[in-house]
């Protein structure tokens, strides 16, 4: 039997304000994309757990920022999707200031972003990226739902979307489903956490 890369993952905390976030200290990277984009899979898929976060065929599920710690003082963040998520007006603009106050934080090394690969790039996830402040920190784009497309177009993918970020972050194919990319995908968020940098960027 396998032995797990994450032994004891924990569910932390669920964070509706700022004033509810933990001590900001260690190492923490955000898990962002758009609703049904394979966040939560993606999520799971990297923890080696089934069920760590809840997944849907409902968009906007995720409603508040949950915490999950998957080794001591390696933290993920786990961000509501953005798009068409079903959520209030009101319940939406409290989300701004809390995000914008995660961004502030020291502990913050990178951020995770999770593209449906056959929607690809979107302004929307440009956008994400430009909040995390690739200058500062690390953001490493998973290209999700990859099983989908055949080898040519994940190819194909792969170098426009690495064509159209430039420097502002790296990229790779993934899927949770086939576990395409996911031990690339693991090294990538070892690298955010300890550096605030992918070092080598995956050639899933």
């Amino acid at each position: 039997m396998a032995v797990s890369r994450f032994p004891k993952v924990e569910f932390l905390l669920s964070v509706a304000a700022p004033a509810q976030f933990p001590a900001d200290s260690g190492a923490e990277v955000a898990f962002a994309g758009r609703s049904n984009a394979g966040k939560s899979s993606a999520i799971n898929a990297l923890a080696e757990r089934k069920a760590l976060a809840r997944t849907s065929k409902t968009p906007g599920q995720t409603r508040l920022l949950n915490y999950f710690e998957l080794e001591p003082g390696h933290r993920i963040v786990d961000l509501p999707g953005y798009g068409y998520a079903e959520a209030p007006p009101a319940e939406k603009r409290k989300w701004v200031p809390l995000i914008n106050a995660l961004r502030e934080r020291e502990s913050l090394r990178g951020l995770m972003l999770i593209v449906d690969a056959r929607r690809g790039l979107r302004d929307e996830d440009l956008a994400l990226i430009e909040w995390a402040d690739p200058a500062r920190r690390g953001v490493h784009v998973l290209l999700a739902k990859a099983d989908k497309l055949n080898q040519a177009e994940r190819a194909k993918l792969l170098r426009e979307s690495r064509a159209m970020l430039g420097d502002t972050a790296t990229a790779q194919v993934f899927s949770a489903h086939s576990g395409l990319g996911v031990k690339e995908a693991q090294g990538a968020l070892d690298g955010l956490w300890e550096t605030g940098s992918v070092r080598t960027a995956p050639r899933g």
